[in-house]
C-alpha cells in the first residue's frame, strides 16, 4: 500500500504514510466493526474509531433533511459523547481524504491516524494527524 502524497489533496494539518501491508490487530477489529455497521443500514460507508482508552465506537452516515453527517463525523461525535478524551484510530471504510470526518477526528485526537478501506477493509491510504488540533 501506497499513495505518493504529491498527488493527494489532503485536510491541513495531515500527512499520508505509508503504512504496513497489513492491519495490526486492533486495526482490522476497527474494519470489522465499521464493515458491520455499514450492513446494518446498507450504507455506502461506514467508520469506526478507537479511543485512547481502548474503547470503540462504530457509525454508518445519518442523511437527514436537518441533519447530514458522514461515518466518521457519527463515530467521533459518539466517542466524544461518550466521554472518550482522545483518539488513537481511525478506520473509514469506503472513504477518502475529503471526509469532513477527518475534521473532527483531528479536534479528538491530535496525533490520530486514520485508516482509509475500500468497502471490502483493504487499506487504501493511512492519513496521521500529529501536534495539537488546529
Amino acid at each position: 500500500m501506497s499513495t505518493p502524497s504529491d498527488q493527494l489533496v489532503l485536510p491541513e494539518g495531515w500527512t499520508a504514510v505509508t503504512g504496513p501491508d497489513d492491519l495490526d490487530a486492533e486495526d482490522a477489529k476497527l474494519v470489522v466493526l465499521a464493515r458491520g455497521a455499514m450492513g446494518r443500514v446498507e450504507a455506502t460507508q461506514a467508520a469506526a474509531v478507537r479511543d485512547t482508552d481502548g474503547r470503540t465506537y462504530a457509525a454508518a452516515p445519518v442523511s437527514l433533511p436537518a441533519l447530514s453527517l458522514s461515518a466518521l463525523q457519527v463515530a467521533v461525535a459518539v466517542a466524544a459523547s461518550s466521554g472518550a478524551t482522545g483518539l488513537e484510530a481511525a478506520v473509514l471504510l469506503a472513504g477518502d481524504a475529503t471526509d469532513p470526518g477527518l475534521a473532527a477526528a483531528g479536534d479528538l485526537g491530535a496525533d490520530v491516524t486514520v485508516i482509509v478501506t475500500d468497502r471490502s477493509g483493504r487499506e487504501s491510504l493511512r492519513l496521521t494527524r500529529n501536534g495539537a488540533p488546529a
